[in-house]
């Protein structure tokens, strides 16, 4: 396995790379730069390189002060899965977690990725939960770590 360049988007040309992963993978939820931008003053946003290519993006949502519990979202563009990437990613989303005070760990996984919800899965994630965003017609899935 390669090592991935983790790190968190600090100008507009990161946001940019942060917000296409996103919107490629969550095409029912596109986000604008302004977006982003406010979705990194709440959670940790990170994106992922190997050398110069864009591999994939998380979102550690921190622990709220009246829970343990962190979300975790990895996303990897598909022309870079099944190589360790998203592991890699995921891992060091997972250490941030708990560097947060974590104790408990979510995720959540549109459920049209079949590739995400697999990984998911896989990672020992159970499901807790579908339901539908207002005006969206593709269920979300919450997971948490069993």
């Amino acid at each position: 396995m390669s090592a991935l360049r983790i790190q968190q988007p600090d100008d507009d040309a990161t946001f940019k790379d942060w917000q296409h992963v996103h919107n490629v993978i969550i095409p029912t939820h596109v986000l604008s730069l302004d977006e982003v931008r406010e979705r990194a003053q709440r959670h940790q946003l990170h994106i992922a390189y190997r050398g110069d290519d864009l591999v994939g993006c998380s979102t550690v949502r921190p622990p709220a002060d009246d829970t343990r519990t962190a979300t975790v979202i990895t996303r990897v563009l598909a022309a870079h899965r099944r190589r360790g990437f998203g592991e890699e990613l995921y891992v060091h989303g997972l250490n941030r977690a708990r560097e947060l005070g974590a104790e408990e760990i979510e995720t959540v996984v549109l459920s049209s990725n079949q590739d995400g919800l697999r990984f998911a899965l896989k990672h020992g994630f159970v499901e807790t939960e579908q339901y539908l965003l207002p005006g969206e017609t593709i269920p979300w899935i919450d997971l948490r770590l069993s």
